[in-house]
C-alpha cells in the first residue's frame, strides 16, 4: 500500500494536459526524487538533487519545466516566442532520450511547448533552421549548445529562464569544463537552474558554484541500487583470462543467463575480440561502438530494446569520456583512442527489460560498477549483475563493496556458484576460438563495420526515409567473420553438457527456437495445427487455408 502521506501527483497542481501525459505513460505514483523535486522546483529554487540510476531524475526536472512554461504562457503577459529551457546533457544519445522523455510528457500540449535536439554535430544546417524558429526547449550537449551561441543561431541571454544539467557528475570528466564556462557567459544573470546528478563528487561542488544560486539539496536516503529482492549481484573469482572467455562461453551457450544481456567490457578492443570468439560458437553480439555515427548506435539501441538482440558489448561512459579535465581527447588505450567522446553507454541510457549486467571486465571505478548495475532491474523489474574477478583484483573489488554496502553491513556481492570443473570439458574449444581472434582479425572486424554503418547511415539515408521497414531489417549482429570460424563448434554434443545441467539447457533451447520467429509464433496461436512440430526431413511450410 502507498504511503498517505506521500504527494501524488494530481496534488502537485500540474496541468491536466501533464497529468494526462503521465496517466499515459502508466505511472500511477510519483518516485522519491520526483516527490520531493518536483513541488520544490515549481516554488522557483535551485535544485541539487541527486538519486540513483534508474529512479526518473529525468521526469524530475522535465514535468516543472513544462508545467512552468504552460503556467507562463496562460497567464503572464503576451511575449515574443523564445527558448525559454535549455537541458545540458554529457552525450548525444542522453540528448535523444530526454528529448523523448519531454515530447513524451507534452504530447497533449505540443503546440504550446517545442523541443528541439542540437546535439547531433552533422546536423548543422537543419538544427540551424530548427533554432530560427525558437523553440521553448533545447537539448543538447554543452559543445554543440555552445556552438549555436557563438554562431549566434542561439540567443539566450535575455530569454533564458530554465537551466538543466543531467548526469552533471560526467559534464567535467567527459572534458566539458571549458565548454561550459564559456557558455555561461552567454546567460542572463538571473534564472532556475538544477543539476542532477547519480553521485556527488568534488566536480559537483565545482558546476554548484558556477550554475547554482543558494540551492536545495535533495541527497536521499535511498540505497544506490535496488535492494536484494530485485537485484542480485554475484562475483566469480577467474584464476586466469582463459576462465573468463570460458565461463562466459558456458553460460551463453548453455543458456543458463537467459532474457537480453549486457557485456561490459574496458576497452574497445576487447569489445571485438569478445564479439569475434562467441562469433565463433554462432553466439550473436553487437558491440555498441562510439567509432559509429550516432544514428548507428542509437538504430541498435532501440532494437536491443525491441528485442531484436539479446545480448549487446559495451564499454562505460568513464572508459569512452577518457576522463582528462578540460581536455576532449582521452588518454585510454589505443582500442579506444578513436571513440567519440560525447557517446557513453553505462551512464543514463534507458535500456529495456534487461535481465543481466556481466561485468567482463571490472569497471575502473566504484561509481561505475554503480552506473553499470543500474541497466538492469529497472522499474521494479528483477535483475542480475555477475562480476568477473582475477585474483589479482580481488582488492580492488573490495573498495567496491565499500561502496555498496558500507561498513558492518553483510556483503552485496554474493559468491557465484559455480564448479568450473564441470565445463572443462569446454577447454579446448575455448582455446581454439581465443587462438583465432588474432589482433590483426580485430582491425579488419572494426574496420568493416566501420565502412558497412557509414553506408547504411549516409549513402541509404534518403531511402530509408522513404521505406521505414527496410531500417528494420538491418541487423548489427551479424557474423563478420574476420577470424577463421570452425562450424563444428557452434553446436555443443551432449556428452559436453555436465549432468547436472542438462535439465536446465534443453527445454530452454526450444523455448528459444520458438520464440525467435514473431510470425510462427503468432500463428500457432492462432491455429492449434501448428502446435504440431514436423520431424524428419526438412519441409517449407505450407500456408493454412483461412
Amino acid at each position: 500500500m502507498a504511503d498517505p502521506e506521500s504527494l501524488g501527483f494530481e496534488h502537485m497542481g500540474l496541468d491536466p494536459r501533464l497529468l494526462q501525459a503521465v496517466a499515459d505513460l502508466g505511472w500511477s505514483r510519483p518516485t522519491l526524487i520526483q516527490e520531493k523535486a518536483i513541488p520544490l522546483a515549481l516554488e522557483g529554487k535551485d535544485l541539487l538533487a541527486r538519486a540513483r540510476t534508474g529512479s526518473g531524475k529525468t521526469a524530475a526536472y522535465a514535468i516543472p519545466m513544462l508545467q512552468l512554461l504552460l503556467h507562463r504562457k496562460a497567464t503572464g503577459p503576451v511575449v515574443e516566442q523564445a527558448v525559454r529551457g535549455v537541458v545540458l546533457v554529457p552525450t548525444k544519445e542522453l540528448a535523444r532520450q530526454a528529448q523523448s522523455m519531454i515530447q513524451q510528457l507534452s504530447a497533449y500540449c505540443s503546440r504550446d511547448v517545442r523541443v528541439a535536439n542540437v546535439s547531433a554535430a552533422e546536423d548543422s544546417a537543419s538544427q540551424r533552421a530548427v533554432l530560427m524558429e525558437k523553440p521553448d526547449v533545447v537539448v543538447g550537449t554543452p559543445s554543440r549548445i555552445l556552438s549555436h551561441l557563438q554562431q549566434d543561431n542561439l540567443k539566450l541571454r535575455d530569454s533564458l529562464e530554465l537551466l538543466v544539467v543531467d548526469e552533471a557528475d560526467l559534464i567535467f570528466s567527459f572534458g566539458f569544463e571549458e565548454e561550459l564556462k564559456s557558455l555561461l557567459c552567454h546567460l542572463p544573470r538571473i534564472y532556475q537552474a538544477f543539476l542532477m546528478s547519480a553521485t556527488f563528487n568534488e566536480d559537483i561542488q565545482a558546476l554548484k558554484e558556477l550554475v547554482l544560486h543558494n540551492p536545495v539539496t535533495l541527497k536521499l536516503q535511498e540505497s544506490q541500487l535496488p535492494g536484494s529482492d530485485q537485484l542480485q549481484q554475484f562475483q566469480v573469482v577467474c584464476e586466469t583470462e582463459e576462465d573468463k572467455f570460458l565461463l562466459l562461453y558456458a553460460l551463453l551457450k548453455l543458456s543458463l543467463i537467459r532474457g537480453k544481456s549486457l557485456l561490459f567490457v574496458n576497452t574497445l578492443e576487447r569489445s571485438y575480440r569478445l564479439r569475434l570468439f562467441l562469433e565463433q560458437f554462432s553466439i550473436p553480439t553487437c558491440v555498441l561502438n562510439g567509432e559509429l555515427p550516432l544514428r548507428s548506435r542509437c538504430h541498435i539501441i532501440s532494437q536491443f530494446n525491441q528485442g531484436f538482440y539479446d545480448c549487446v558489448i559495451a564499454t562505460d561512459a568513464e572508459v569512452l569520456g577518457a576522463p582528462a579535465k578540460g581536455k576532449r581527447q582521452g588518454r585510454g588505450s589505443k582500442g579506444n583512442k578513436a571513440s567519440d567522446p560525447e557517446s557513453g553507454v553505462a551512464r543514463g541510457i534507458d535500456f529495456h527489460h534487461v535481465s543481466a549486467v556481466l561485468n567482463f571486465d571490472l569497471p575502473s571505478t566504484p561509481e561505475a560498477y554503480i552506473h553499470r548495475a543500474g541497466r538492469t532491474a529497472r522499474a521494479n523489474n528483477p535483475g542480475i549483475v555477475l562480476t568477473f574477478v582475477l585474483p589479482t583484483e580481488q582488492s580492488y573489488l573490495g573498495k567496491i563493496e565499500e561502496l555498496l554496502c558500507g561498513e558492518g553491513e553483510a556483503p552485496v556481492l554474493l559468491p557465484y556458484q559455480f564448479r568450473m570443473e564441470e565445463i572443462e570439458g569446454f577447454r579446448y574449444r575455448c582455446r581454439d576460438a581465443m587462438r583465432s581472434v588474432t589482433k590483426q582479425s580485430i582491425r579488419e572486424a572494426r574496420l568493416k563495420e566501420i565502412k558497412e554503418e557509414l553506408l547504411h547511415s549516409e549513402k541509404l539515408k534518403t531511402y530509408f526515409e522513404d521505406n521505414p521497414r527496410d531500417l528494420q531489417l538491418l541487423r548489427h549482429d551479424l557474423p563478420l567473420h574476420p577470424a577463421v570460424v570452425k562450424p563444428h563448434l557452434g553446436h555443443v554434443p551432449d556428452y559436453l553438457v555436465p549432468p547436472a545441467l542438462r535439465d536446465l539447457v534443453r527445454p530452454h533451447k526450444k523455448r528459444k527456437k520458438l520464440s525467435s520467429c514473431r510470425k510462427a509464433k503468432k500463428v500457432k496461436t492462432q491455429n492449434p495445427l501448428h502446435n504440431f512440430k514436423h520431424r524428419g526431413r526438412k519441409s517449407r511450410p505450407t500456408a493454412m487455408p483461412s
